[in-house]
């Protein structure tokens, strides 16, 4: 990487290291209706902050933000060996992107959680999860030599950013992006992932699976389901 490239991945990543904003997105089934639902559970937000509320059914995307998709983009990113890996699968796995990097405290906090979906869901739900790290190479290798990821990791550098806002997402780590085998997207959640809302996600794609329910119920549910966490974690908080 360039020097240019290289010092503006490092203002990005500085900029970013202190962000917090929408903790999940809903969308209706049709592209051109698009619409971003922000709810709570801010990610690097203090824990006595206010939880943010959600967004009416009809609000506005904020002007200039990349186009959130409907299906996981056509992307390739290395893993640490330099051998490219396409995001799209045809494989027929439930797939779980995490975007982090090694700064990032709430995405190290993420990472036993992501071992212990790999290896409970692998192979009874066909989970893959791919962590795709927004960071230096030297960094990643550094972390990994000391952490063990037992899923596939990809990394970013100034790609990464990329990748992000082609999910359609400014720039605020970790977040989270659910995609059924068929490479559409069933949820994203930002901000730290929390077990009860991994596992309340990969219930509703297990029911999209079998065609229990529709894209869109399963979107509603989901997204009804991540409201409810962060309002008992709000309220906890307070608490405590």
């Amino acid at each position: 990487m360039t020097g240019v490239r290289g010092a503006w991945l490092a203002a990005v990543l500085l900029s970013s290291a202190g962000a917090g904003f929408w903790a999940y997105l809903h969308w209706s089934e049709t592209p051109a209706s698009l619409v971003a639902l922000p709810a709570t559970a801010l990610a690097q937000v203090p824990a006595d902050a206010p939880a943010a509320s959600a967004a009416p059914a009809n609000a506005a995307a904020t002007p200039g933000a990349p186009a959130i998709p409907t299906e996981v983009p056509d992307l390739h990113l290395p893993d640490m060996a330099g051998l490219q890996h396409s995001l799209r699968q045809n494989g027929g796995h439930l797939r779980l992107y995490n975007f982090w990097a090694t700064w990032c405290e709430p995405c190290r906090r993420e990472i036993p959680l992501l071992n212990a979906l790999q290896n409970r869901y692998g192979k009874s739900d066909q989970l893959e999860i791919v962590g795709i790290a927004v960071d230096f190479r030297d960094a990643v290798h550094d972390f990994l030599a000391r952490n063990r990821l037992n899923y596939t990791s990809l990394v970013g550098e100034d790609a990464g950013l990329e990748a992000a806002q082609r999910f359609g997402m400014e720039m605020a780590l970790p977040f989270s992006v659910f995609a059924d085998e068929r490479n559409r997207i069933v949820a994203i959640k930002v901000g730290e992932l929390h077990r009860n809302e991994a596992e309340a996600i990969l219930e509703q794609m297990r029911a999209l699976r079998t065609g229990t329910i529709d894209l869109p119920a399963a979107r509603a549910a989901i997204a009804e389901s991540l409201k409810a966490f962060s309002m008992q974690r709000a309220k906890q908080s307070a608490r405590s």
